[in-house]
């Protein structure tokens, strides 16, 4: 009975580690490594969620190194088994398809523009974005778009319903100030690090002319992960706000999740900072330290 339940285990094992074990291999430059686990996991497992998430990282491994040839195929491989896949199952049935497929879509799209084919790479993503729009992955896809296309352009509206502290105003009015949207979530580390570069950012430049919005948007659940109704998450994303971003307690909270989905901030947090006359200058998934996001302030100021 103990050989039975472990050899029940044992799947289950493998696939908590193979993502680990496949992106350590690819740090070390043994591309030959991480295909080997990929497909030992594969000849055990099946072609399966769990094998794809781990079959996409060699794409995003090769393009990190700018081998753009072999990141395509790779993406290519991870798309086709994944809408293989799809055959049988609805994309959003489970967490990982969607981030294998994006993945090998965002990779693809990259490698266009790698090679100088940037008005390719937006065009492949537009035509993604419309095939897979009511999926998880149209906020993924959405910041691609905007990582080779938003800067130099005028930002997508806000567009919210509800907020939380002082009324958001909108971007129009805002004309002659800085402005730097802070996308971040109740759940995210790096968002509560980043709070406090901004409330050092703002002490500074306040005076200036920047202005700082934080948008944020509902998760469908509050503190270990327990299901939540709106009603019960929005004071709960109030009392994380105050608890662990008390710098900027002035800053006002728009909350909508279509917001998220029109910037692509599928990554928390997100930043997309604006110049005086409301035109974008940066757009930057992932959180940045003092002295990079002053840098960029200090170009629009």
């Amino acid at each position: 009975m103990r050989f039975v339940a472990f050899a029940l285990l044992l799947p289950f094992v493998c696939s908590a580690q193979l993502v680990p074990d496949v992106r350590a291999a690819i740090a070390r430059d043994d591309f030959p490594a991480a295909e080997k686990l990929v497909g030992d996991f594969r000849r055990q497992n099946g072609v399966s969620p769990e094998m794809l998430v781990g079959h996409s990282w060699l794409g995003r491994g090769a393009l990190a190194q700018k081998r753009f040839d072999q990141a395509d195929k790779y993406a290519a491989e991870t798309r086709r088994m994944a809408l293989d896949l799809l055959k049988g199952r609805k994309l959003d049935d489970e967490d990982r398809l969607p981030i294998a497929l994006g993945a090998s879509i965002e990779v693809q799209a990259q490698v266009l523009a790698g090679k100088g084919q940037r008005s390719e790479g937006i065009s492949f993503l537009k035509k993604e974005l419309a095939a897979w729009h009511g999926t998880s992955m149209r906020s993924r896809i959405q910041k691609n778009i905007h990582l080779l296309s938003l800067v130099g352009t005028t930002p997508p509206p806000l567009e919210w319903n509800e907020y939380i502290g002082t009324k958001p105003p909108s971007l129009a009015a805002l004309k002659g100030n800085a402005v730097l949207l802070f996308f971040w979530a109740h759940w995210c580390p790096d968002c509560k690090y980043e709070s406090g570069v901004l409330a050092q950012l703002r002490d500074k430049y306040a005076a200036k002319g920047l202005m700082i919005l934080g948008p944020t948007r509902y998760y469908g659940y509050t503190a270990g992960g327990v299901d939540a109704t709106p009603e019960k998450e929005k004071p709960y994303i109030d009392k994380i706000r105050k608890e662990f971003y008390s710098g900027l307690t002035q800053m006002p909270v728009p909350l909508s999740s279509e917001i998220f989905n029109i910037y692509g901030a599928s990554t928390t947090p997100t930043l997309v900072l604006l110049d005086r006359k409301g035109i974008v200058r940066m757009y930057h998934p992932g959180r940045m330290t003092y002295e990079e996001l002053a840098n960029e302030i200090e170009k629009v100021l």
